[in-house]
C-alpha cells in the first residue's frame, strides 16, 4: 500500500532511539499516523514540529498498519508559531478537536480551515475569531452543526442575538426575549456573511456557546474534558488584551 499527499503536523512522539510517530491532518486521508525513521536525527527534527506543512509518502504492506511516513517539508511555519503563547496554545487546541474525529477519515474542510488558520494564527487579534470559527466547523463535521441562519421560532434572518441550547438553532432577540436569561447569546461574527469583526466579550460569547455544545455533545458522552489547552488559548488572548489595551 502506498499514497502521497500533503499534511499538517499535529505531533509527534518518540519511538525508539532513533524514530518517531508522526501525526499530521492529511487532505485525503484525514488523521493519520505513521513511522519516521530517523524522525529524530538534526535533519528531521526541524522538518517534524507542529505546524509544518509537509509532503508525505506513507507505505504500509497492509492499510491497517501504522505504516511509515517519508517527510519533506513545504511551509516551516514552526518556528513563527512557537514565538507567541496565543499560536501555540491554539495549534494544541486545534490538534485536540482533530484527534475527536476517526482517523483516516477525510475531511477536506477542515483540513482547508486548518491550512488558513495556520497562516494566521500567531495574529493574536484574530486569532479568537478563527478558533472559534473552527469549533463550530468540527461540530458540524462530527454530525452536531448549530443551525445559525435563521430564527427558530419566527424565520426571520434579521437581528438573531441568541442560541435556544436545546436546539442549538438561532433565536431573534424579540422572539427570545421571554427567555433570554435561559439563551446562549450569539455573537454576530459567527454569522455567515456578517462580515463584522469580535471584540474581546463576542469572542468570549462564542468560545461559550462552542464549548456548552462541545460538553454536551461529545465530551461527556464520551467521558472526555475540554483539552486543557483550550483554556490555555483563551488565557493567552485575555493576557494579549490585557497589554495591547
Amino acid at each position: 500500500m502506498e499514497w502521497r499527499d500533503e499534511g499538517i503536523i499535529l505531533g509527534t512522539r518518540r519511538h525508539g532511539e532513533t524514530s518517531a510517530i508522526l501525526e499530521v491532518m492529511t487532505r485525503a486521508h484525514g488523521r493519520h499516523l505513521g513511522l519516521v525513521r530517523g524522525g529524530r536525527s538534526r535533519r528531521l527534527q526541524p522538518v517534524l514540529q507542529p505546524g509544518n506543512r509537509v509532503d508525505l509518502v506513507w507505505r504500509a504492506r497492509l492499510d491497517e498498519h501504522l505504516g511509515t511516513f517519508q517527510a519533506e517539508a513545504l511551509e516551516t511555519n514552526a518556528a513563527r508559531l512557537m514565538d507567541s503563547a496565543v499560536a501555540v496554545y491554539g495549534l494544541q487546541v486545534l490538534a485536540a478537536h482533530l484527534r475527536l474525529l476517526p482517523e483516516r477519515d477525510a475531511h477536506v474542510a477542515l483540513y482547508e480551515t486548518l491550512c488558513l488558520m495556520i497562516t494566521h494564527l500567531d495574529d493574536a487579534d484574530a486569532a479568537g475569531e478563527l478558533v472559534a470559527r473552527f469549533e463550530l466547523l468540527v461540530l458540524e463535521e462530527l454530525g452536531f452543526g448549530l443551525d445559525l441562519a435563521e430564527c427558530a421560532a419566527t424565520g426571520t434572518h434579521a437581528d438573531l442575538v441568541y442560541v435556544s441550547p436545546k436546539s442549538g438553532r438561532a433565536v431573534s432577540r424579540e422572539a427570545g426575549a421571554p427567555w433570554h436569561d435561559r439563551m446562549l447569546p450569539l455573537p454576530a461574527f459567527l454569522q455567515r456573511g456578517s462580515g463584522q469583526r469580535a471584540d474581546a466579550a463576542a469572542v468570549e460569547d462564542a468560545f461559550r456557546l462552542t464549548g456548552f455544545f462541545l460538553a454536551r455533545h461529545v465530551y461527556e458522552p464520551r467521558g472526555l474534558q475540554a483539552p486543557e489547552a483550550r483554556a490555555g488559548f483563551l488565557s493567552a488572548l485575555r493576557r494579549h488584551r490585557g497589554h495591547a489595551a
